[in-house]
């Protein structure tokens, strides 16, 4: 049951990282120049490259972690700060400059291919997302947990997708208020997700406050 809540947590801490309801005006406002055919292949492979890059970092994380000496408590701090900037961001229903710059916004803007950036990349697979998937992966547990957690990814990287393909409707549906409603409510998750971080990162740092 346990393992089970872990998952949840991991969930619903991607999806709030990611967002792929808030990022939909910005994807819209990059393809409004794309056909049907090229909408729909920009949209997959923004899904794919988020993918790919959350998994690279769930494989290869804590490696990245004992290259640089980093430990994983320091981390889980320095994490817990970074989603908590994010969160302040997103309850004013705004990317951050933390997720993604005004100059990469341009750029995106400028090139003919959105897709890998700044959709896939810092968009959705940004910083944040990835130090979430890193202090996931971090427990110690048998191989299988890193298998439920690059499944959990996959579902993420889904539900990103079909948000895509399905973007005019829930534009409509939604409007720009009821956005900016499910981008706050992703920035509060978001926030208490970094509290628990930083308070579990000071707990590990300074055993005293346990």
């Amino acid at each position: 049951m346990h393992q089970w809540a872990e998952y949840a947590k991991f969930f619903a801490a991607l999806l709030a990282m990611t967002n792929p309801i808030g990022a939909i005006p910005i994807f819209i406002d990059l393809t409004t120049t794309e056909t049907e055919s090229q909408r729909k292949r920009t949209a997959f492979s923004a899904a794919l490259t988020a993918l790919v890059v959350l998994v690279v970092s769930l494989l290869a994380g804590e490696l990245i972690l004992n290259f640089f000496g980093i430990s994983i408590a320091s981390f889980r701090v320095a994490g817990g700060i970074l989603l908590l900037l994010m969160a302040l961001s997103m309850l004013q229903a705004r990317i951050g400059a933390v997720k993604q710059t005004a100059g990469e916004r341009q750029r995106g803007v400028e090139q003919d291919s959105v897709a890998v950036v700044p959709l896939g990349l810092p968009l959705l697979a940004g910083p944040g997302a990835i130090s979430t998937v890193i202090l996931y992966s971090h427990h110690g547990a048998p191989w299988w947990h890193g298998i439920g957690l690059a499944i959990t990814i996959t579902i993420i990287a889904l539900i990103i997708w079909l948000s895509f393909r399905a973007a005019p409707l829930l534009v409509r549906a939604l409007g720009k208020t009821g956005i900016n409603v499910v981008t706050r409510i992703m920035g509060l998750i978001t926030a208490a997700i970094g509290v628990e971080f930083i308070a579990a990162g000071l707990r590990a740092l300074f055993p005293v406050l346990s």
